[in-house]
This record gives structure tokens, sequence and C-alpha cells, in this order.
């Protein structure tokens, strides 16, 4: 069937408070219900990029391995055939910069070519592609070169944009140049957690948002030179900090925020950061109003406490209580409260901004599915009443299909809609795939849906402690 355009899809409005379409919480025409993906995470046997090495270093939290991941570059169809079969009607993946470009300046038309089947096999099933640029992983020699701390590094990537937008265009209109630039800058040098593994160094981590962001609108004038008509936003992670109690928390909780949701969403919406962070934001002015849709990856609630012996975290203990509801655990701590209001916070947020709207990613890690059923109806029992207020919402994606390889979690964590076993590849819809199938084949969510998953809070479990 013929693939609509992206910019087709015409804003919401709000939607009446009485009668069917309120009992029924329909969503409008045109409203996209999606997953979202990352290359790395389920195409599997990639060598070339610094999360290989990472893996090979032994940075892997539970210890596992990629390897084949979800088998996708092989055989992803597989699973676009599950999401068809759930519904679906957009799916968001990443092109990997180090199959596409493995040596600097030799392009590898073969990786293309894959990515232009894996659209276009979307395409034939009805299902609208989204397409990210970078999600976390760079080639290895462009770390050894420094990454984005290298001093040509908008140049690169802004070349690499133009080559991939030249090679798929004609099969996607809308491109997220970067998700979570916040989280690649603060993982990878406040927190240790990511390559290249630095930690306290919270002015590199803002120069490398800065230069994020103006890669971002490198792409974003290149993206518009070759496709004028396409769409290009970027995915900004947002997560509520809750102080405790005192004034010191309340301290804490404002600077976590400011240092962590702010920065990208600020160098977008004003061209610079606020005093004394402007001084460290770069050459980065001409970046204010460089989107034309604002994604949201919005996930957790986390608690603050001011604790003078926690500099790295700019004197703050991050920490989720044992009686909220949340997932399953990482390896080392808790995932963190799983609040669906936290959509809402996000969206009032960025709606200064005043551009579409995308949840791009929402979930919990949950090997049980004991907590994902409530929380996709309260998030989108949420989602349907910030349209109604007004709120030009245009899809909602969730993390994510299967479950997939999670970063430095490795297969510890489980986000997936479907259950992977990734020694025999099996796959088994878990029942809140069965629930998400619904609600996008209806359109809405129904009181029925809502009556049975949307009032009861799951219990935490046990093993999860502040």
């Amino acid at each position: 069937m013929p693939m609509e355009s992206f910019v087709q899809v015409k804003p919401s409005s709000p939607l009446p408070k009485t009668g069917l379409i309120n009992s029924q919480r329909q969503f409008p025409n045109g409203f996209l219900w999606g997953v979202s993906t990352a290359s790395y995470q389920v195409e599997g046997c990639n060598e070339n990029s610094q999360w290989a090495e990472w893996e090979k270093m032994g940075r892997i939290r539970s210890g596992d391995r990629s390897g084949v991941a979800c088998d996708w570059w092989a055989n992803a169809e597989r699973d676009f055939d599950l999401a068809r079969e759930l519904g679906i009607n957009a799916l968001r993946l990443s092109v990997e910069w180090s199959r596409v470009e493995p040596e600097e300046g030799r392009w590898e038309p073969a990786a293309l070519d894959r990515y232009r089947e894996l659209l276009s096999a979307l395409a034939q099933r009805g299902i609208r592609p989204i397409v990210c640029l970078h999600h976390f992983t760079n080639p290895r020699w462009f770390e050894e070169k420094g990454a984005f701390l290298y001093p040509d590094a908008s140049l690169l990537f802004e070349r690499f944009a133009r080559h991939v937008v030249h090679a798929l265009g004609d099969l996607c209109d809308c491109w997220v140049t970067f998700n979570e630039p916040n989280v690649y800058a603060a993982s990878g040098y406040v927190l240790g957690e990511f390559p290249p593994g630095k930690t306290g160094q919270i002015g590199t981590a803002i120069r490398v948002t800065s230069v994020l962001a103006q890669c971002h609108l490198r792409a974003y004038r290149t993206i518009h030179e070759l496709q004028p008509k396409a769409q290009v936003g970027w995915a900004q992670h947002y997560v509520v900090f809750q102080p405790v109690a005192t004034v010191f928390d309340r301290w804490v909780a404002h600077l976590l925020n400011e240092t962590f949701n702010e920065t990208f969403l600020r160098l977008v919406e004003d061209g610079h950061l606020q005093f004394p962070l402007n001084l460290l934001d770069g050459n980065a002015g001409k970046v204010k109003g460089a989107c034309d849709f604002v994604g949201l990856n919005v996930y957790n609630r986390l608690h603050v406490a001011f604790d003078l012996r926690n500099l790295a975290h700019m004197f703050g203990r991050i920490f989720v209580p044992k009686h909220v509801p949340q997932g399953d655990p990482g390896v080392e701590r808790p995932y963190g409260e799983a609040y669906p209001k936290a959509v809402r916070a996000a969206v009032e947020r960025v709606r200064p901004l005043n551009r579409p709207i995308y949840i791009l990613e929402n979930g919990v890690p949950d090997a049980s599915d004991r907590i994902r059923p409530w929380l996709i109806v309260n998030v989108i029992r949420e989602l349907h009443s910030l349209i109604r207020e007004g709120h030009d919402i245009r899809g909602y994606f969730h993390w994510t299909l299967t479950d997939n390889f999670e970063w430095t979690e490795g297969w510890n964590l489980r986000f997936g809609l479907v259950q992977l076993d990734p020694k025999t590849q099996d796959r088994t819809v878990r029942p809140s795939g069965r629930i998400y199938a619904e609600i996008a084949r209806s359109n809405a969510l129904t009181p029925e849906l809502a009556e049975t998953y949307a009032s009861e809070v799951p219990r935490p479990l046990a093993a999860q402690g502040s």
C-alpha cells in the first residue's frame, strides 16, 4: 500500500469532553502507534563501533555480549511482520554510522542497500519509518579522533547525514538527528557508563552537548536542502527529578534538571544556556528554532536528596524508594520509578517551542509483564488528556518491540512487547503486546482496558531497594 507522507498528518485538535469519544478515549485520525529501536541493540554482528570495543573491554555490567542481538541485519523482516500483526503503523529505527562509513571516507554501498531493504519492507507492510542518524554509537575511527570533541566533528557528521539522506531519502521523510544527546553526554563524560567512560567532567559534557547541537543544525539544514518537505527533529530524554523535602533537596533537583534535561533543549529553544552554563555552550546560537517537531523519550521519576558526599552528582543523592511502582532492577541499582505523569511534565515543558510532539520512547523493563500493562494504559490515558487540552501530540512509540541488548545492562533488562530468547531467537508476544495491539488497531483506549489495567498500581519487586 502507498505510504502517506509524514507531513500530511494533520495537527491534533481538542476532542469533545462528552459522549462516546470521551468514554472510548478516541485518538485523532492519523495518530501514530509505533515502536522504537536502535541499530546496535537489534542488528547484531557489529564490530566497527566504539560500543563493540566497550563490550570487549568487559564494560557490560551483566557480562553479556550482543552477538547477533535480535538478528535484524539478517532478518529484521520477521519482526516487521510481528509489528504489522500487532497493528503498529510506525517504526523508528537508526542507521549505524559504523556500517555506512567503516573507515573514514570509505562508504559501504552494501550497508545502505540493506537499509533500503529495511525501509522498503516497512512500506510494504504499511508501516511508516522514522530514521534516526545517531543513537549512541560512533565508528571506531571517529571515536579515536575524540568523537564530538574533535574540531571537525560537525563537518564529519554533516557529511554522513548527507550521504544517508541522499541514499534513503526517497523512502523516508522524517528524520531524528540525535537520540538523547543529554544521555550521550552525561553517560560518557559524567557517569562513566558509556564510552569513553569519563567521570565527573560536567564542563566537558556541556561542551559535547553544544557540539551535538551544532551537528544537529548542520544535519537539519542538509536534510532540508535535499528534502525541502522533510520533517527533522531530535529525541529528548526527559526525567522528572523529585526533591525529597528540604530547600537543599529542591536546589539539587533544580541543578540536575538544568544540566540534564535543559541543556540541549535550551540550545534549540533559545540558542544559548543560562548563566553560568552559557560560558561553555560554544557557538550554538544559530541552533535556535532548528526543529520541525520535538521527540520526547520519557521513562522515569527519580528522587533526589541533598548529599555533601556526592560531588559527582552535584551533591545530589539520586534514588528510587522501595514503595513506588517500578520495573525490574538493573545489575547494580533500581532502574527508576515508573511514573505515567512524567509524559505530562515533558509535554508541558516543550510546548513553548510550538512544534508537533511525538513520544518517541516510553516503556519499562519488565520480564514478567507485571507492570507494563499498567504503564501503557496509564500513559495513554495521560496522552489522551493532554490532546484534549490542546497539546499537539502526533504519536506514541513504545520502547520497544522485542527485548534487545540494553547497553551496559546487556540482556538483563527486558523492555519488549515481545519476549526474545537471544540464544534461539524465539519470540513470544507478551500480554502487554496484545494490549498495545488492541489500542493501536482501534486508535483508542477502551473503557474495558482502562478499567482492567489503569487503577490498581502494581506492587514493586521486593528485591528493589532505595
